[in-house]
């Protein structure tokens, strides 16, 4: 979800984040040292998967549970791989992603990545709180973008494996330094990422700081369900349990409308192919080269996760249910990929490859009186859960 990915590829090169893939003789040598954890008894899978250019190692942690298979990069809690089966009962990984660090770095646009401080946009990186105004690093044209150049997809996290009775997941953890990409506050994160005994891919989010700030975590993952890289998304058929949308402006800032989606191309309420509307020329459309908007959920913020998102391959006949607590939905579908990408697979991404299905507070909310707050204060925690439930 951006306006143009391109600028975050640009970002990353300017900041001089290159890495280095590791080889199989480094990755051997790495085994003998240690840097495989011992597996068994459906506990997580530690590898060392590739160092970054200052020699920092970054490992990739492998889970399975009731039948979902999942890999996630120390780096930017990233998922690089999530393989469930078809009706057949054949695997395939649905999720876009690199088999190198060095690609994550240089060229990846939020694959599968943790989103923070703020997940989307605030307009011109600028917000106002409690009588302080705040500039925020600006990394998409003349805004803030996913927390800025450098938000929390871009950083090594500490991730704890942990088994709790039939469940299996990862605790990872992230300290945000006062000031950092320009937020107040020290925010102390923790990301839990679990697969249940029925295989649903289950997110808590939880931060606390000390001193008011704005926060809005995420997950960035592209979705097809018919295997990454296998072609376009726009036969799956979506459903969104949304009445309302948020328009934007040519900068993709939403305006403060809560715009129906009745007779328009928005409208996902009962399921349809993605690609039914989205040459429909809506003017939203035009801006974002497809779709790429909040919906504002009808359920509101809710005290524990409700379906609000269902996506169906009729190829394959996987499909995903989303539930959440949150008030919005970003559904983006995949505008900016251009085929210059090749993902895990070896094939290359191209626009319409893959979706995103991101669920959050509205962008830009700290400028909107109206929407629902994102600020956090001391002494608060920061919750919110987000539950994948796959099927066949």
């Amino acid at each position: 979800m951006e306006l143009n990915r391109r600028t975050v590829i640009a970002g990353a090169a300017a900041a001089g984040l290159a890495a280095t893939a590791l080889g199989t003789t480094e990755a051997s040598a790495a085994d003998a040292r240690g840097d495989r954890a011992a597996s068994g008894g459906g506990k997580p899978v530690r590898e060392l998967f590739g160092r970054l250019a200052d020699g920092t190692r970054i490992h990739r942690w492998s889970l399975e549970n009731g039948g979902t298979r999942l890999k996630v990069l120390s780096y930017g809690g990233i998922v690089q791989a999530l393989e469930i089966p078809d009706r057949h009962g054949r695997y395939a990984n649905v999720v876009a992603g690199f088999d190198d660090i060095a690609d994550y770095v240089a060229k990846s646009p939020y694959f599968g990545a943790l989103i923070g401080r703020y997940g989307n946009r605030i307009d011109k990186g600028r917000f106002t709180l409690d009588g302080t105004s705040y500039q925020l690093s600006v990394n998409d044209g003349v805004n803030s973008l996913h927390g800025g150049a450098q938000g929390f997809d871009k950083h090594v996290w500490d991730v704890e494996p942990f088994t709790q009775g039939p469940d299996v997941g990862l605790r990872l953890h992230y300290t945000s330094a006062d000031g950092e990409m320009g937020y107040p506050g020290t925010l102390r994160a923790t990301v839990t990422y679990t697969l249940t005994r029925h295989g649903d891919w289950r997110i808590d989010y939880a931060a606390t700081t000390d001193k008011a700030t704005v926060v809005n975590l995420t997950s960035h993952v592209y979705w097809n369900l018919a295997g990454e890289g296998s072609g376009t998304i726009e036969d799956h058929e979506l459903t969104i349990a949304a009445s309302r949308y948020t328009p934007t402006d040519p900068g993709l800032i939403p305006t403060g409308e809560l715009a129906r989606v009745a007779g328009t191309p928005f409208d996902f309420r009962r399921a349809k192919p993605i690609g039914r509307d989205i040459r429909a020329g809506h003017e939203q459309q035009v801006r974002a080269k497809g779709y790429d908007h909040n919906w504002v959920l009808d359920k509101g913020i809710t005290a524990k996760p409700e379906h609000i998102a269902t996506l169906r391959d009729p190829r394959s006949g996987r499909t995903l249910r989303i539930a959440t607590d949150q008030p919005g939905l970003q559904f983006y579908s995949g505008n900016f990929l251009d085929g210059t990408l090749t993902g895990t697979g070896g094939r290359t991404y191209r626009q319409g490859d893959a979706l995103c299905l991101e669920t959050q507070h509205f962008p830009d909310s700290p400028n909107h009186a109206d929407f629902p707050s994102t600020v956090l204060r001391p002494g608060q925690t920061y919750r919110t859960t987000t539950v994948h439930t796959f099927g066949a």
